[in-house]
């Protein structure tokens, strides 16, 4: 076999080119199905688009007796659309008188249409308009495969659409015929109704399997890989042996000067205790060291952010004008975790990020609609940032303001939980204290004693160690003599 066999057409969008494992094997044929309206039509276009716009000639061929305006004007609110490529470097057919004739008729207009014109890319829109018209499985059966060979001789890739859904087409003979399968699908989770797309067959390359992201925009179609189905970039590497501190000094001394670095924190804590702040110390502290930080905000506006952290003399917005931390304000609109993280990671690799804080991640995890892959995901989301060289820092609510229980089997502990700091209220004769604790670090030592803490206008202090009560952590403390807060 020639190398020239073996080469791949790349469909000029990259994200498609990973999940088929590079781009299209030369010489093959492809069919794209699914419902109507969930984009084939638009995606085989774009393709088609893209790759005459590279000067590569296309034959597009329309299988009903609609005139050819009406696709074209489906297709020119896209970003792709180019008029001027049509004609020459894209040449629009019609094959539906010679539909009515045979088999082999249109096999033969189609096979020297592409000769003449020195096609690479065919693209034939509805295979299932032709199956309803001939109402003969053998006469389909023999028009795909004669058809597949001669686009092969003539070195040209097949595109087809069919509206059949997947489980109906692997059915069909259309299957076994064509050398590659993508289905797109838009289903519906609760109110949100959710596109992807699966490369089910694909002869001879390495795809990547499993259901993906799809979006159509002005632009045209895009998919966004799952996080967990890639290859981590970069090489796997002992950690740095420094830290990444807080710029708290009291804080960092627990923790042997700060997290480790390319780890993953966790800091939970009850609502309005302050997680925030502190993951804001964080991100500033990076940004005064010459390590860009990136902040991502679920909650709150820049200016929020900015105004809050005023009030404890620490100056958030000067950094963000400098441009040494960046801040992203996601709404909580309805996203998808696979479109939020592309979006964080596009920043993180731009702006070369060394401190990275997702302000929210219960956010995040709801925005994973299966509940089964959100370990997974946050665990390749977790590797994929320690290969880039990025800490990360997580701030998640717990539940319970205050209580007997610590719970946390509904977090990602096992995932993100490298290091694990815990902020949280105590109630102690009639006063409400805030307190945090190290619970977990990795690899590392540190220091679990109990501290409490203030946020005042002064800024964040954290305070001696608490030896004056117990049951601290169960948020209900019971005083041994001396009052909370206080040295020894």
């Amino acid at each position: 076999m020639t190398p020239r066999a073996w080469s791949l057409f790349e469909t000029g969008i990259p994200s498609f080119d990973t999940l088929l494992g590079g781009g299209i094997p030369r010489r093959q044929s492809l069919i794209v199905a699914g419902d109507p309206g969930s984009g084939k039509t638009v995606l085989c276009s774009q393709l088609a688009f893209l790759a005459a716009a590279r000067g590569l000639p296309v034959v597009l061929a329309t299988v009903t007796s609609e005139p050819h305006d009406k696709l074209v004007g489906e297709l020119a609110n896209f970003d792709f659309f180019k008029e001027e490529l049509l004609g020459e470097k894209l040449f629009v057919m019609s094959v539906y008188s010679s539909l009515k004739q045979g088999a082999r008729e249109t096999r033969d207009l189609i096979v020297q249409t592409v000769r003449r014109r020195g096609a690479k890319l065919l693209f034939i829109d509805g295979l299932r308009a032709i199956r309803d018209l001939w109402q003969d499985e053998a006469r389909l059966r023999e028009f795909l495969y004669e058809l597949g060979i001669g686009l092969a001789a003539a070195d040209c890739i097949g595109l087809f659409t069919t509206e059949y859904p997947l489980e109906k087409l692997l059915t069909l003979p259309e299957a076994t015929t064509v050398d590659g399968i993508v289905s797109l699908s838009a289903s519906k989770q609760g109110a949100r109704r959710m596109r992807r797309v699966e490369v089910v067959k694909l002869r001879g390359r390495p795809h990547i399997p499993g259901a993906h992201l799809m979006r159509i925009n002005g632009e045209g179609v895009s998919f966004i890989p799952r996080l967990e189905a890639l290859e981590p970039p970069g090489v796997d590497s002992q950690p740095p042996s420094d830290r990444a501190s807080f710029g708290l000094p009291e804080l960092d001394s627990l923790m042997s000067g700060g997290l480790p670095r390319t780890s993953a924190t966790l800091l939970a804590g009850s609502m309005g205790i302050g997680k925030t702040l502190l993951a804001a110390h964080f991100a500033v502290d990076g940004a005064r060291r010459g390590e860009p930080a990136l902040f991502v905000s679920f909650h709150d506006s820049v200016a929020s952010l900015a105004a809050r952290a005023r009030r404890i003399q620490l100056d958030v917005e000067r950094f963000v004008e400098e441009g040494t931390v960046t801040y992203l304000y996601i709404p909580p609109v309805e996203q998808e975790a696979d479109l939020v993280m592309d979006r964080v990671l596009q920043e993180v690799l731009r702006r070369g990020v060394k401190r990275l804080v997702l302000d929210g991640l219960t956010m995040l995890e709801q925005s994973i609609v299966e509940p089964e892959r959100r370990p997974l995901f946050l665990a390749a989301l977790a590797e994929r940032l320690r290969r880039l060289g990025v800490t990360t820092l997580y701030t998640r609510e717990v539940s319970k303001i205050a209580g007997t229980e610590l719970d946390f089997s509904d977090a990602p502990v096992a995932t993100l939980g490298e290091n694990l700091l815990l902020l949280r209220y105590v109630e102690l004769r009639g006063r409400i204290h805030r307190i945090l604790s190290v619970l977990k670090m990795r690899d590392s030592a540190y220091d679990n004693d109990l501290r409490e803490f203030q946020i005042a206008d002064a800024g964040v202090k954290v305070l001696a160690t608490l030896r004056s009560a117990e049951g601290l952590l169960t948020g209900q403390a019971r005083p041994l003599g001396t009052s909370i807060g206080a040295s020894e």
